[in-house]
């Protein structure tokens, strides 16, 4: 049997997933819908982003920057860089920003295993 969720939220914490949570939130409140079909949808959504990402997306993407802090916690690498300037392939233009906080997972998660 395959596990309950077997992706990982992080786009929830996006503009897209915020606004996901709280129109389901909203429907909730309003006795619009159960929450075990609000978390149903999340997961859904967790899933779909997550394939979509990787089935479609094939840009690449450099970044040089200095490297502030980094750990790595329960399978989970995270980077916080400063002075980022990123390149995209393809494009003659750069991005800089002055902070940036990557979160790289594992593309099997532990449960999955």
């Amino acid at each position: 049997m395959a596990a309950s969720n077997s992706f990982y939220d992080l786009y929830r914490h996006g503009s897209l997933g915020m606004t996901l949570t709280d129109a389901l939130d909203e429907l909730i409140e309003n006795n619009s819908i159960a929450p075990q079909l609000a978390m149903k949808v999340l997961t859904q959504f967790d899933r779909v982003v997550a394939e979509t990402l990787q089935e479609r997306v094939k840009s690449r993407l450099t970044f040089k920057g200095s490297l502030d802090t980094y750990r790595f916690c329960d399978e989970v690498w995270t980077f916080l860089i400063r002075n980022v300037t990123f390149k995209m392939d393809g494009t003659q233009g750069t991005v800089v920003a002055d902070k940036v906080k990557i979160v790289s997972c594992s593309a099997k998660r532990n449960d999955d295993k």
